[in-house]
């Protein structure tokens, strides 16, 4: 999951991720408000959420992408493991990040 201040930029990353099978499928939610410290201040921002579903095997690819294509200095990257999930569903995550 990453997080991004506009909803251009949050499709922009999604659309890579998906042409570079760095991941199955991206989702996009609607903006959030983020809080949070940086350089000394306290900040408030709208964000956009993007959650890309993607294989272990392919999350330092996932991540380099996100890093290289990212315009925050430092991205919210975040890796969330699948404790179980639909045999075909995850099949189908496999195949598409190959």
């Amino acid at each position: 999951m990453t997080t991004t201040d506009t909803e251009q930029k949050a499709e922009r990353l999604a659309r890579g991720a998906i042409e570079g099978r760095f991941a199955a499928c991206a989702q996009i939610s609607a903006p959030v408000t983020s809080v949070y410290r940086w350089e000394n201040a306290v900040e408030t921002a709208r964000e956009w959420q993007v959650l890309f579903k993607t294989a272990a095997a392919r999350y330092e690819a996932l991540e380099r992408y996100l890093l290289d294509a990212h315009d925050y200095d430092t991205p919210e990257i975040i890796a969330t493991p699948i404790v179980r999930g639909g045999a075909g569903y995850l099949d189908w995550i496999t195949k598409e990040t190959s």
